[in-house]
């Protein structure tokens, strides 16, 4: 539990997408599906639009990862009223840095001309953005910094071939056409007083769940020794991630609500994991807060990765009302990290 004595609040947050929508009928379209192609998709996935940072029409890349990073972190130090000489600390979350090194977070802070201070980069799929609010969090409790700029971002388009013939593709390869889109997003927390009307960070958690279990989700770096690998870039165990991200995303809720000694019923806005639309309704039901208003995104953005937590909350500081509880859940597949955390807004400590 972060420390009482060091309240850390969430001053704001930013998100950025590249491009226009891409509906699902764009999609089969340019990848020469048909109607019951998109039919699947409309029923078992469940999205309507994703943002892709590439012209889907001849594969040429558009935005980088620190584009999209760089646009959100403005945006949140915005909003939140601060300046870059402001951040003490600044952490992102990523599973598709644009290059080995420098570490994108590096790029981003020298293109919001913020120097002198620590950078982290962590390595994680949609657990990462969780990650990032508990480096962040520990930090500001502990007294070491006032104020973190985090980040969550993924640009996962990269691995997108337009040429592909889509239906000769294994389920674990086209999944990922339709699944997922790009963006980043970004988050202000601060220790400095005087913010009583923003949510307070009351835990975070994180826990490696995969122990003898298998990945879900592989994604793959080549150089130029292993760069002919007939692997795929990208690979989804989506039986295994139906069967499994439910059970993690309520272990999750669960652990939080006994960590901070709230009941269900007292959590007013639940922000789910993403995966797709449908799999995020199958774990609603799941976990079964019965009064909770439900703040999802991946319907209109696609699933961006570690971006998605980030456009949750931008949903929910425009709608937290005091007094209110919020409890947020996020499960990366690859090697099955299970992750959340917790916010209040009651107008004190």
């Amino acid at each position: 539990m972060v420390d009482p004595d060091r309240t850390v609040r969430v001053l704001s947050a930013g998100t950025a997408l590249p491009g226009s929508p891409i509906d699902t009928e764009a999609l089969a379209g340019r990848f020469g599906m048909d109607r019951l192609w998109q039919q699947w998709v409309d029923t078992f996935i469940g999205t309507r639009t994703r943002h892709l940072a590439l012209d889907l029409a001849t594969g040429e890349p558009r935005e980088s990862l620190a584009d999209l990073a760089t646009a959100a972190a403005a945006t949140a130090l915005d909003r939140a009223g601060l300046s870059p000489d402001d951040v003490d600390l600044v952490v992102l979350g990523t599973a598709t840095p644009d290059t080995l090194m420098p570490a994108t977070v590096n790029v981003v802070a020298d293109r919001l001309r913020i120097d002198g201070i620590p950078t982290f980069q962590l390595q994680s799929g949609c657990s990462g953005a969780v990650q990032t609010f508990d480096v962040a969090a520990s930090l500001l409790a502990a007294g070491r910094h006032r104020t973190a700029l985090v980040i969550g971002g993924d640009v996962i388009a990269k691995h997108y071939d337009v040429t592909a013939d889509l239906g000769a593709l294994p389920p674990g390869e086209l999944v990922n056409y339709v699944l997922f889109g790009d963006g980043a997003g970004a988050a202000v927390l601060t220790t400095a007083p005087g913010h009583d009307d923003a949510p307070a960070v009351r835990t975070v958690l994180t826990r490696l769940s995969g122990l003898d279990r298998e990945p879900g989700q592989v994604l793959r770096w080549y150089g130029l020794a292993d760069r002919d690998s007939p692997q795929p870039p990208a690979g989804e165990d989506y039986k295994a991630i139906e069967e499994l991200v439910p059970e993690l995303a309520a272990d999750v809720a669960d652990e939080i609500l006994d960590d901070l000694g709230w009941e269900r019923e007292d959590v007013a806005y639940l922000l789910p994991p993403q995966l797709s639309v449908t799999m995020t309704d199958r774990i609603v039901k799941r976990l079964d807060f019965p009064l909770a208003e439900e703040i999802s995104c991946v319907g209109e953005t696609g699933n961006n990765g570690n971006a998605l937590l980030f456009f949750q909350l931008e949903r929910l500081l425009g709608a937290m009302d005091t007094p209110s509880r919020a409890v947020a859940v996020a499960i990366e597949s690859s090697k099955w990290i299970r992750s959340g955390l917790a916010l209040e807004l009651n107008g004190s400590t």
